[in-house]
């Protein structure tokens, strides 16, 4: 399905919008290259070019409004609401320790892990969601009856600060920060500050066992949703003239403040809770920022190109996923001089 609609019609949702679609675009044939994909997991690729829909296209039963679990881009979501908390005066900055905001961390070695530090995936806890056998490994975080208890229960493994190494539970320990900052459920400040502003009305974030919001992950949107965070974002924090997050914020979050091509073949650098890779394309270098989930699941942003891509799938734990969601990225930007958008 292809949608080549006015900004109007994007930003007041599919429903609204009686445009007829036209015949297929060159966005559409690059696309539909995935059609007879050998895993029937990918769901939708939403492509946003100059603020306007410039193609669509939805695979294996998916529709326009489908909820989608974007797992872990769901991170990158949390990191808007830590800049949004700091711009409402409920967090002081990123140097803050976790400690002043969750007095039962006090004498565990979560209480001096500066938001800083846990926002790039650098909190020296003993987690590491890539080694099943590490003590505060995501899946151990999901089955535990008290999932905060756990987080503060682990154990430090190297000094904070460090090094960087992927775990949930960093996430989650923001989300709770999150929570006691604005004296709410994350998701209920999410859904005030964030998303009705957006005009985001169909999505359902998961709780764990404690009733916590999962900062880590596990946020159902819709794809034209995942799509309309991702131009807020490119538009520098503002959606119909209307400032959502502070332009500060997302740049300081975009920016690649650690270096992780070494153990990440899919980026070079991570920011807060945000990625970055700088493809070669055709010769020229083309700088990606991205917000990221399990099963390859998107959120794009391509400040060069003016262009979004958010890309939903449910090959969740599967390696092909994420180079599936790379490669419709980097097809779409090897050919994008050659397409009438």
């Amino acid at each position: 399905m292809i949608f080549r609609l006015s900004v109007v019609c994007l930003l007041a949702g599919l429903a609204a919008c009686t445009a007829k679609a036209p015949a297929p675009s060159d966005v559409d044939r690059v696309l539909s290259r995935w059609d007879a994909d050998d895993h029937p997991d990918l769901k939708a690729v939403i492509v946003l070019r100059n603020g306007a829909l410039a193609g669509s296209r939805y695979y294996n039963g998916e529709k326009p409004d489908t909820l989608h679990d974007i797992r872990s881009a769901g991170k990158s979501i949390t990191s808007l609401l830590v800049g949004m908390a700091i711009e409402a005066g409920r967090i002081e900055g990123t140097s803050d320790p976790v400690g002043r905001y969750l007095p039962d961390a006090r004498g565990t070695p979560v209480e001096n892990i500066t938001l800083d530090d846990a926002l790039t995936m650098r909190s020296g806890l003993d987690a590491d969601d890539e080694d099943e056998a590490s003590p505060g490994n995501e899946d151990k975080l999901d089955a535990a009856r008290d999932p905060r208890a756990f987080a503060l229960s682990i154990s430090a493994r190297e000094p904070r600060g460090s090094r960087y190494v992927y775990n949930s539970l960093s996430a989650y320990l923001v989300g709770l920060v999150v929570e006691k900052a604005v004296g709410r459920p994350q998701d209920e400040f999410a859904r005030d500050a964030l998303f009705s502003p957006l005009g985001i009305t169909h999505w359902t974030w998961q709780h764990d066992a404690g009733g916590h919001t999962k900062g880590q992950g596990n946020l159902w949107l819709t794809a034209l949703d995942v799509a309309k965070i991702g131009q807020m974002v490119l538009d520098g924090g503002t959606y119909q003239g209307r400032r959502i997050v502070g332009a500060r914020w997302l740049d300081a979050s975009v920016q690649p403040r650690v270096a992780i091509s070494a153990v990440d073949p899919y980026a070079d650098g991570y920011g807060y809770f945000w990625y970055t890779k700088t493809h070669d394309i055709r010769g020229e270098r083309v700088r990606v920022s991205f917000a990221s989930g399990s099963g390859g699941n998107k959120i794009y942003i391509v400040p060069s190109r003016h262009l979004v891509v958010a890309i939903t799938s449910s090959a969740y734990g599967r390696g092909y996923g994420q180079r599936r969601s790379e490669a419709i990225l980097r097809a779409l930007l090897e050919e994008a001089s050659s397409l009438k958008w």
